[in-house]
């Protein structure tokens, strides 16, 4: 934990915005000190994003006071922002991939000599920017050429170079391994020795009690708490996020059979190697490891997404034959893939037309579509799964995460799926979605689906599966026993 100097550098008071039909924001407040880690924490929907776009001057607030070392000051655009040392990172990072380290880190502002750009200038500054950053980035590096993790630390050097004494980091763990998440940890408590002012946003609560000083809460806009991160512990953090008690936070399914219904057999393809494993009736499996072991491969292989090399696949001892992501749907077997936005949904299209991609044949007879039949299951699913939009007519972009996923499922359950494979299911989603999964998954399995749940997230691959699997280099690396196993032995098999 950093040292925090007790004056601070913000103040965000009595904070109030309103869009068309939304009290967004309603008298929220918001605290930073110097060298202090404050994590802001909430539900989707609880105003977080709000609050940090009025900050960085996306958003002017209706009503409240902003200072900024101790002087009231307005906020009217993003340069208005950057003038007063604020810089936000985001989880989709702002560079241009096509340039060179040194060129993002002075865009707007390159130095120059006799007219033209300076860049042996720009590559000393970078030079001297990453050591003092303590990380090994080559200047003349492409973006595009970078991991995650080494565009984020440009990100970083970019708005300390601005001379930025407040950094927002939004999401910034969503994406990185935990080698890489430990890396960026060093660096921002590096930064709080220097006096700079963090603010956390994230929904793994783990690491929110890890890195923080203090936690803000924030539920329906306004501020609920603000107290010392020691003080929490991770279910009375999820208690006062969500506004109730939860008896448990990971609700597993009962035993399951001992019939096995799908299995897996000697599976190859790309850099998946002699994959073989089998799942019980009522089984919830779950398949993790560190970024890049296979995990999402081997999915993409099972689904027919990839092609595999070798192999076979079985459903309730019948072999299937799975060449593409048609023939595995039709066969029942369906995947929610890691990038719902990209790979699951089409965002402009409404939630009822995403509903129905995959299960236009169960209501149209020749080329003729029973609109009123697609109508009554979609809003089925709506009421058995919760999902909470403003009608059949409302784009997918504009659901919170957690509805998305929601809707994924829902598309699933229509086609009469068995083998439901949920890759990363709760990325990105709060603790009170998160906990609806949870039960959606147990409730899949209490069905007698098949459900392969894959998660880089160690607390809930622990608290809802059955059994473990753990995968490096594109093996299965070993199982484990959740009821005994854990974090470590998981990280011990995933190397």
């Amino acid at each position: 934990m950093s040292n925090p100097a007790t004056q601070p550098i913000l103040t965000m008071s009595g904070i109030g915005k309103s869009f068309p039909g939304v009290q967004a924001v309603n008298n929220a407040s918001f605290e930073l000190r110097p060298g202090e880690i404050h994590a802001l924490v909430g539900a989707n929907g609880a105003g977080k994003s709000t609050l940090i776009k009025i900050l960085t001057g996306v958003h002017r607030a209706d009503r409240g006071v902003i200072t900024v070392n101790g002087s009231p000051v307005s906020i009217h655009s993003p340069s208005d922002a950057q003038r007063l040392g604020i810089a936000a990172i985001y989880q989709e990072l702002m560079l241009v991939p096509g340039l060179t380290v040194h060129a993002n880190l002075f865009l707007g502002h390159e130095p120059t000599k006799h007219a033209f750009v300076d860049s042996d200038s720009e590559r000393t500054l970078a030079m001297r920017q990453f050591q003092k950053l303590g990380v090994k980035i080559n200047p003349d590096a492409l973006v595009k050429d970078l991991t995650v993790a080494e565009q984020q630390l440009v990100e970083i050097a970019r708005a300390l170079m601005a001379e930025a004494r407040i950094l927002v980091m939004d999401e910034p763990t969503a994406a990185l391994t935990p080698r890489e998440v430990e890396i960026l940890f060093g660096i921002l408590r590096e930064l709080t020795n220097q006096q700079v002012g963090v603010i956390f946003i994230g929904h793994r609560l783990d690491e929110i009690l890890a890195i923080a000083d203090r936690v803000t809460i924030m539920r329906d806009g306004a501020t609920i708490t603000t107290c010392p991160a020691s003080e929490l512990s991770r279910q009375s953090l999820i208690e006062q996020m969500v506004g109730r008690s939860l008896t448990e936070e990971f609700p597993k399914a009962p035993p399951p059979d001992e019939a096995i219904r799908f299995e897996v057999r000697h599976l190859s393809g790309g850099m998946i190697r002699d994959a073989s494993f089998s799942v019980r009736r009522g089984e919830v499996l779950g398949l993790t490891g560190l970024m890049g072991a296979g995990r999402t491969e081997l999915a993409r292989l099972i689904f027919g997404a990839d092609r595999k090399a070798a192999g076979e696949i079985l459903l309730d001892g019948d072999g299937l034959r799975v060449d593409s992501p048609q023939s595995a749907i039709k066969q029942g077997i369906c995947l929610l893939t890691e990038d719902r936005k990209s790979q699951g949904l089409i965002l402009k299209a409404t939630a009822k037309e995403n509903f129905a991609l995959p299960n236009l044949h169960f209501w149209s007879k020749l080329s003729w579509i029973n609109g009123g039949k697609e109508a009554s299951r979609f809003l089925k699913h709506v009421e058995l799964l919760d999902i909470r939009l403003s009608g059949p007519d409302q784009r997918a972009e504009d659901l919170s995460g957690g509805n998305q996923q929601k809707l994924l499922v829902a598309r699933w359950l229509e086609s009469q799926s068995q083998v439901v494979i949920f890759d990363e299911p709760t990325r990105g989603i709060d603790v009170g979605a998160k906990y609806e999964m949870y039960l959606l998954i147990r409730d899949l399995a209490v069905q007698g689906k098949v459900v392969i749940m894959i998660s880089s997230e160690l607390p809930e691959v622990l608290g809802i599966s059955h059994r473990i699997l753990v995968m490096r280099d594109g093996q299965i690396a070993g199982e484990l026993d959740p009821s005994v196993a854990t974090q470590q032995d998981i990280m011990a098999l995933a190397g």
